[in-house]
């Protein structure tokens, strides 16, 4: 179903069904040899959202045969896998600095709060829908999962007014913070990306610091025309979301001049260089991620 102004979803359809596919990423890169990363709770969160198509993958039940199916989940989890380590090293850094509140946007199955070594007084907050928060937070507490920092959870739509449901749950907008939006900007409409970074601007203090990814030009057209080739792909094993649909099409404002403009510090990787960074090699055939930047953003 395509996107609308007043959708919602759960983790098991729509832009819900995207959080329990990077999930899925993130237990087959945790489980091969050299992983990068190490995410132990990936695997039974996907099989506690119950979409078959996942619960296959991360069980080793699936067999894709075809070249171009395979070659698509490969390059899947490779991207998460650098995607995901790149976001805790940020978030490792951060805390290294002295800032002790967190706000991951969008929070969806992430289990950071849970798996990473935040120092001790860090606050991380989660936003993202009620749905999806309480769905996480049940089946974290079911697996016995205890959070490694003090977690807070804000159940609210990012169209809504999160920024004073964020501040009622107790965020500081006088301390510095560390903020994600991971995987985010192409699931909101052109304006809204704007808008989001003026919120959060709005609420960072100088000594703030934000991560997000940049993909240039019409990036919701691009990584559509991707997408609907591998739900083509996948779907003899019974895959049948369209990811295509769920992505906003239309130019967006540069995020490294946009932030640079208002009084952030912004530093900028291609997605090749992260990929080596962390001893991947960049695949080639992940065109739409050619124009992909990593950024690091503190705030004067």
């Amino acid at each position: 179903m395509a996107r609308s102004e007043t959708d919602s979803w759960d983790l098991a359809s729509s832009v819900g069904a995207t959080a329990t596919m990077v999930a899925a990423a993130r237990a087959r890169a945790t489980a091969e040899p050299d992983a990068i990363i190490d995410d132990p709770y990936a695997a039974d969160l996907v099989r506690a959202v119950g979409v078959e198509f996942f619960t296959r993958l991360v069980n080793g039940d699936i067999e894709i045969p075809d070249d171009e199916a395979a070659a698509g989940i490969r390059l899947i989890t490779d991207t998460m896998a650098v995607r995901t380590r790149f976001f805790d090293d940020f978030f490792i850094a951060a805390g290294d600095a002295g800032v002790r509140q967190a706000v991951i946007l969008a929070s969806g199955l992430d289990t950071r709060p849970y798996r990473l070594h935040w120092p001790a007084g860090t606050v991380v907050y989660e936003i993202d829908q009620p749905d999806v928060i309480a769905f996480k937070t049940q089946s974290m507490d079911a697996l016995g999962a205890r959070p490694s920092a003090q977690r807070r959870t804000v159940a609210i739509d990012l169209r809504e007014d999160w920024p004073s449901a964020l501040t009622a749950a107790g965020f500081d907008p006088a301390a510095p913070s560390a903020w994600s939006a991971e995987g985010l900007l192409m699931y909101l409409p052109p304006d809204a990306q704007d808008r989001l970074f003026d919120e959060i601007t709005a609420l960072s203090v100088s000594g703030s610091r934000l991560a997000t990814e940049y993909h240039g030009g019409d990036f919701g057209q691009s990584i559509g025309e991707r997408a609907k080739e591998m739900v083509g792909q996948w779907g003899a094993q019974g895959f049948d979301i369209d990811l295509s649909e769920l992505f906003y099409k239309g130019e967006r404002n540069d995020v490294v001049d946009y932030l640079s403009a208002r009084g952030w510090q912004v530093h900028s990787r291609s997605r090749r260089d992260v990929f080596a960074d962390y001893g991947r090699q960049f695949p080639e055939r992940a065109n739409p991620l050619q124009h992909s930047v990593s950024i690091t953003a503190i705030r004067d």
